[in-house]
């Protein structure tokens, strides 16, 4: 019997990952909130954007290094924080990790996630990867301290607070599902501290009821100072689309950006990312490393982010549909793919360094 035809780009992975994924968790990871406008707008977004290559460059050898916080990474892909994961794989975060490890990829790993943060740590020996923490921040503030003093023992090297969830976008395939966790499936982070978990809540998104129940709505940027007095990390505010705010979170300690809304998933209409980049970069200047996610699909669209000027780029949905695909490898596949497509796309168009690439290459429509 023949092999079966390996994918050969994230659209593909995306179509076969329906196969291996019940309703509720390819719904969960699909869906965007209320209408999708903002989900949909995401991709489009990128499609507006046309870039305008240079001719004659001598791009015999590409770099794709970049720095980020002040260290170097191998190719400028982060993978962006994603809860559950193991309702895509049974190895879960931790294929992820092992994947990212393997490639020098910075994985940013959710408060939410079905490892633990201490499991997630153990499989990241690489010395090129990075590992990051995703914060969200509990009513329980004593639970909130203990997340962060794991992540900083555990060695992850940023923590990343996300601020754009005061409360859940209304996910309606989510509600329509009566989402919840399986038996024997548990917030892996929070098992230890408390009794915590995403429950079946009748007509309603057993996820969206914790929010509603768990986390802080009332966090303001007075609350980034007691954040950082907690451990020595570096800061990354993730979720802002607006300048003002962007300035804002660099004034509070912030040395990390990431232009975010959540991939579609919390305000619908809320601009698309790469569409709010621009002013964010004009913004901030070089006073922080300025990222961006959501819809991002091919190499150039990496490309169009760094001469809007991102400094990286993180991906989330795709990195789930390979790992639901195909685990560890599969996620391994997902990140080679992208950074073949890159360097692919850089040398079409004149650029031999993440250096060469400025806001000359792309025009907006």
């Amino acid at each position: 019997m023949a092999n079966p035809i390996k994918p050969i780009n994230l659209f593909e992975y995306e179509t076969l990952a329906k196969q291996h994924l019940s309703q509720m968790a390819l719904d969960y990871y699909a869906s965007g909130a209320w209408d999708e406008i903002t989900l949909r707008d995401n991709r489009a977004a990128f499609e507006r954007y046309k870039l305008r290559p240079r001719m004659l460059v001598d791009v015999s050898q590409r770099d794709l290094t970049t720095k980020i916080l002040g260290q170097t990474l191998p190719l400028p892909i982060l993978i962006a924080p994603m809860a559950f994961q193991c309702l895509a794989h049974p190895e879960g975060e931790i294929a992820t990790a092992k994947a990212a490890a393997k490639l020098g990829s910075t994985m940013v790993l959710s408060t939410l996630a079905t490892k633990s943060i201490e499991e997630v740590a153990s499989v990241s020996q690489n010395p090129n990867s990075r590992l990051w923490f995703q914060l969200y921040v509990h009513r329980d503030r004593g639970l909130t301290k203990a997340l962060v003093e794991r992540a900083y023992k555990a060695g992850y090297q940023a923590l990343c607070l996300t601020v754009d969830a005061p409360v859940l976008g209304k996910r309606e395939r989510d509600m329509r599902n009566q989402f919840a966790l399986p038996p024997g499936m548990e917030l892996a982070n929070l098992a230890a501290l408390s009794d915590l978990e995403i429950a079946y809540k009748p007509g309603e998104s057993g996820l969206f009821a914790y929010f509603l129940e768990q986390l802080n709505p009332a966090l303001t940027w007075k609350d980034l100072e007691w954040l950082q007095s907690l451990s020595p990390l570096p800061l990354v505010v993730k979720g802002i689309l607006r300048g003002d705010d962007a300035v804002r979170a660099v004034e509070c300690g912030a040395k990390g950006v990431i232009v975010s809304n959540h991939g579609g998933r919390q305000l619908d209409s809320a601009i698309a990312s790469i569409d709010a980049l621009s002013e964010i970069v004009a913004a901030v200047g070089n006073k922080a490393d300025i990222l961006v996610d959501g819809g991002i699909r091919r190499g150039t669209d990496i490309l169009k982010a760094l001469a809007l000027g991102a400094k990286a780029v993180l991906l989330g949905r795709p990195i789930l549909w390979g790992l639901a695909v195909g685990g560890e490898p599969g996620v391994q596949h997902i990140i080679e793919l992208l950074r073949d497509e890159l360097d692919l796309a850089m040398a079409l168009s004149g650029c031999a360094n993440l250096g060469d690439i400025d806001s000359s290459l792309v025009i907006g429509f």
